[in-house]
Parts: structure tokens; C-alpha cells; sequence
């Protein structure tokens, strides 16, 4: 059932007032990567144990496999059933079409990514486009992040090694960030200081004199993408930096699927696949709490 123009901006007020509760609150909430229900039950009962506000979020890819609407519907009742403060949030839309969907559907925050669905996008036309998703999230308030240009990585595991030499050539500048917020009017954007998706054999290494920098640079929230396989020391230093957002992804589907593989051996004759999900969302929330504390946002709630 779909929610009320209303009931969509109240939602949308909170998450505002979230965000603020992370830059004077110092802490960072948790935006955690779902492709299933499973996924979504672990997260709301961290959050409740927690007492954790936390960002529920979809790829396209995820939005298309379960479907916006009911997406919105399954956030909605864990919600209220938790009785937790849980917000959703569109990860790396493609398409300014996608984005809208998901504006339409009432999602609170909405990720605009030209540059990762098309890495030879012009800065321009990036601009164009984030400028296109800002001025139609107007309409319900909805939160806009986005960034200049692509950077690495998948969600999946990496074996290879970091090539930092590479990737510090997509690093965010202070002065590229401060030009790319005027520009576009987002309310987050989106850094990349070392963090990359997916999770590797290696840890990664994050620049925090460069993200005090960026901070310093601009007034609107920060995200860190590609928080998993990050030491925890990082995101504790972020949070007091001002970093509002982190998202977590492939650090949770390795614990899915490393659990599942080990739970389908210990049970060959089970067939009834309800039966052989406890240990797997007890082992992904543990995930999810993990990161919690060190985002500092344990006991943050606001109900």
C-alpha cells in the first residue's frame, strides 16, 4: 500500500533532521544494501537492538529484481513492526528516469550516478542530469546525492590488490567538490578518498586529511561509498570529520553467502528453506551492528 504525498514528506522531514543529528551529533548512519528479505530482517533487527537509525538501499539492479513499490512496502512495515527509525534509499541510480521512479515511490534519499552506468559521461552532462533529479526531488523534498566523476570496484570479492596509484587519480578534490555542489544543489555528496566498492583480500586506505579538506570545502552532508573491508578505525575518524552516510554492501553478502553455503552442508536433507535462514540473519545483522558502533550511531534513535 502506498503512502500519502503527506506521509511521504513527514518521512522526508525525519530524514533531513537525521542528517543534521549526524553533523552536530557526530556520527554516520549506516545505508545497508539489500537484494532480499532475508537481508532486510537482518538490518531492521540491528537497528532495533541498536537503537540505530539506519538507510535501507536498492541498486537498480535490486530495484528492478523486487520492485520499487514493493520495496517501499516491505521498509514500511519492518518500520513499523521494529518500531526502528529506517529510511530508503536509491543506490548509484543510473538514469534521471530512474531516479524519478524512485522519487514517485517515496523514497526519502535518492543517488543519482551518470558516471557509473556510463563512465565516458561529460562533466557536463552529469551536471545537466543531477540538476534534472534535484529540481524534480523538490516536490516531496527528497535527499539528492551524487558526484563528478566514476570510481572503482564492484560489490563483489576482489583477490586482486589495490593498485592505489590508480585510484588516487579519481580522488575527490576540495576545490572540484565545493564547484560540483554549486553547481548542482545536492544535498550529499558523494567522496572518494580511498573507498572503493567491494570488498578485497586487502584493507583499504582512506585519506582523512583529504576528507577534512573536502569538509572543509563545502556546507552539504558527505557520503563514503564502498565502506566494506575499510578498518574500523577509518569510519570512527570519518564520523567526527562529518561524514553523514557510509554504505555497506559486499562485507554483507559475503556473510550471506559464506553462511548459506555452510548451513546448506550442515543440513543436506533440508529442504524447507524457512528452516535454514536463523543463523544467516544472525550472522549478517552481526555484520550490520559491527558497523553501527563504528559509525557511532548506536543509541542515536529518534522516534
Amino acid at each position: 500500500m502506498g503512502l500519502t504525498i503527506q506521509e511521504i514528506r513527514n518521512n522526508i522531514n525525519n530524514a533531513r533532521y537525521l542528517y543534521y543529528r549526524t553533523r552536530t551529533q557526530k556520527f554516520a548512519v549506516g545505508a545497508f544494501n539489500i537484494d532480499n528479505q532475508e537481508t532486510l530482517i537482518a538490518v531492521a533487527r540491528a537497528a532495533q537492538k541498536m537503537r540505530s537509525p539506519v538507510l535501507v538501499e536498492v541498486s537498480n539492479g535490486e530495484a528492478k529484481a523486487i520492485g520499487l513499490d514493493n520495496i517501499r512496502d516491505m521498509v514500511n512495515n519492518y518500520k513499523s513492526e521494529y518500531g526502528i527509525e529506517m529510511y530508503l534509499n536509491l543506490d548509484h541510480g543510473p538514469t534521471v528516469e530512474d531516479c524519478k521512479k524512485a522519487i514517485d515511490a517515496g523514497f526519502e534519499f535518492i543517488h543519482i550516478d551518470i558516471s557509473q552506468a556510463r563512465h565516458d559521461a561529460t562533466d557536463e552532462e552529469i551536471i545537466s542530469k543531477t540538476k534534472e533529479v534535484v529540481e524534480y526531488a523538490k516536490f516531496t523534498g527528497a535527499l539528492v546525492e551524487s558526484e563528478l566523476h566514476y570510481f572503482g570496484g564492484s560489490s563483489n570479492f576482489h583477490n586482486e590488490a589495490i593498485n592505489y596509484d590508480e585510484v588516487k587519480k579519481t580522488f575527490s578534490t576540495p576545490e572540484g567538490a565545493k564547484a560540483f555542489v554549486d553547481a548542482t544543489g545536492v544535498d550529499t555528496f558523494a567522496a572518494a578518498i580511498g573507498n572503493l566498492h567491494g570488498k578485497y583480500s586487502v584493507p583499504k586506505i582512506l585519506d582523512l586529511n583529504l576528507l577534512t579538506s573536502i569538509r572543509q570545502s563545502i556546507n552539504c552532508a558527505i557520503s563514503l561509498h564502498g565502506g566494506s573491508g575499510t578498518p574500523l578505525h577509518y569510519f570512527e575518524d570519518a564520523a567526527k570529520i562529518g561524514v553523514s552516510k557510509i554504505n555497506i554492501n559486499s562485507d554483507m553478502r559475503y556473510v550471506f553467502r559464506t553462511t548459506l553455503e555452510k548451513v546448506l552442508a550442515d543440513n543436506p536433507n533440508e529442504y524447507a528453506i524457512v528452516k535454514l535462514m536463523p543463523k544467516i540473519y544472525t550472522e549478517v545483522q552481526a555484520v550490520v551492528e559491527e558497523k553501527i558502533n563504528a559509525f557511532g550511531s548506536t543509541g542515536k534513535v529518534f522516534i
